[in-house]
């Protein structure tokens, strides 16, 4: 983090100083002068020398119970909600709006910084680890581990920036109306990124129409000085440019779009090459992703990485040799017997079950492969859909037939009307297994998988899937095989 004063982050926090007895420590006190220069964290098994440990307090565990752990891993302060004896401490009436406040103070000590936001209802993920693996070609850069895009997750990327730090690539996620507009205030960026507008947690936000109001608040909150990078494929986010007063650029397969692709293919493993045209040039754009729809997550990282300095030919050169970063993304497993595993179960919507099962439908191969090449769906219940769940489920065993799935296990009561939709869309009934939960599926693709076979894995996080891909990405001819 970058190097700040305890009666610096108090003030910005609008936080009462505490000394380690917990009695308020005075103007003059020695604890104001306390430097925060190690890891912001909320998990005290991860506190360094120079920490501040946020005391969350959760459903599962109160953090002021871990004070002492932390003290002794090398915090030097904590963030906490009551006071608390051994150590100098923050206190506030809100833990996460005073952490929001100290990540905005360390935002504003580098003025020398360049933040992108990213926000969309599938690939923001994807798209940040690709973005960050080109900017590091550039500059010291840093973004989100995994998927750390809320009120606390936001805050800790920011927190580790140093003075040497230029880009902060943010991931913006959004469970409501006004959650997004908050994250810009504690990251305000110059870029702002809007993938698409899907259907995912459509039924905690009412309709689609307000996860585009949603996703729209990033774009709302750039400077006039700013970037809005849109999807012009989808009309929803393009329809985005009369938000902002920032300048827009258009990325897509569109005619309308200043960044384009064309000629998109894809190889005998589904990745996609194509050529990109934009004002900075043409080039040949080859990545290592897996999958069609990673073409616009590119362009998207093109746009913004030029906006931020970089050569058009290192952009391309970087982006072929980046790999997938976070896990149960497109992550693909080549097992020692000759079966392929894709599991993309960290969490799932109807726009990211059709993009994977069109990517499977890639990896298969071309019609003539011969029938030694199966492809598998492995598929479960997809969460917060709302009234159209129902139908929604339907429609993915309806695309599972449209994209030549050769077998599709349903996982779980809950994914049941995918294998319905299957059936009436004209699968065989042999060709579809329904299976109660996930040690069954496990015992049914032990059994059943053999050489060239290509098994996708797809579901809500809470479905469990991505253990299950783990599971049968370790075992080879029934055995499994642990490192």
């Amino acid at each position: 983090m970058i190097p700040l004063r305890l009666d610096h982050l108090a003030r910005a926090a609008g936080a009462v100083l505490m000394d380690a007895h917990g009695r308020p420590a005075g103007p003059d006190a020695p604890e104001g002068r306390v430097l925060v220069d190690g890891p912001v964290v909320t998990d005290s098994r991860e506190c360094r020398p120079g920490s501040l440990y946020v005391a969350r307090v959760g459903e599962q565990a109160d953090g002021h119970a871990f004070i002492g752990a932390a003290q002794e891993a090398g915090a030097v302060a904590a963030l906490t909600s009551r006071p608390v004896g051994g150590v100098a401490h923050l206190l506030t009436d809100d833990v996460q709006t005073a952490f929001g406040a100290i990540a905005r103070a360390v935002v504003d000590a580098a003025p020398d910084l360049t933040i992108v936001g990213i926000t969309g209802s599938s690939g923001k993920t994807s798209t940040k680890d690709l973005l960050a693996q080109v900017l590091r070609t550039g500059a010291e850069t840093v973004a989100p581990e995994g998927s750390y895009n809320g009120e606390i997750g936001v805050p800790l990327t920011v927190c580790r920036i140093t003075p040497t730090t230029r880009f902060l690539v943010a991931e913006m996620g959004s469970r409501g109306i006004g959650h997004i507009a908050y994250l810009t205030r504690i990251a305000p960026p110059r870029i702002g990124i809007v993938l698409n507008v899907g259907q995912a947690h459509v039924g905690e936000f009412g309709g689609r129409d307000n996860i585009a109001r949603a996703k729209a608040e990033l774009v709302a909150a750039l400077p006039a000085s700013g970037v809005a990078i849109l999807n012009a494929d989808d009309p929803a986010v393009a329809a985005m440019a009369t938000a902002t007063t920032a300048r827009v650029v258009l990325v897509g397969e569109s005619a309308a779009a200043n960044i384009r692709a064309e000629e998109v293919e894809l190889d005998e493993s589904g990745r996609p090459s194509f050529r990109v045209l934009s004002p900075a040039g043409t080039a040949q754009v080859r990545l290592r992703l897996h999958g069609r729809h990673h073409v616009g997550n590119a362009l998207s990282v093109i746009a913004a990485a030029l906006e931020c300095g970089l050569p058009l030919d290192d952009i391309v050169a970087a982006l072929a040799v980046a790999g997938p970063v976070s896990r149960w993304r497109m992550e693909v497993t080549e097992r020692a017997d000759g079966v392929t595993i894709v599991n993309d179960a960290y969490n799932a919507n109807p726009d990211s079950m059709r993009a994977a099962l069109r990517a499977l439908r890639a990896m298969k191969g071309p019609a003539d492969a011969g029938p030694e090449r199966r492809t598998w769906a492995v598929l479960g219940e997809m969460f917060e859909l709302g009234p159209d769940s129902h139908t929604e489920h339907q429609q993915v065993g309806a695309v599972a037939v449209a994209q030549d799935v050769d077998r599709l296990v349903v996982v779980g009561a809950g994914a049941g009307l995918i294998g319905d939709g299957a059936v009436a869309a004209g699968m065989p009934p042999a060709h579809l297994a329904r299976v109660p939960d996930t040690d069954a599926a496990y015992a049914l693709l032990t059994e059943n998988l053999r050489r060239g076979d290509v098994v996708l894995f797809k579901s809500s996080r809470d479905a469990g899937l991505r253990w299950l891909g783990d599971r049968v990405a370790e075992t080879v001819h029934g055995n499994e095989v642990r490192s």
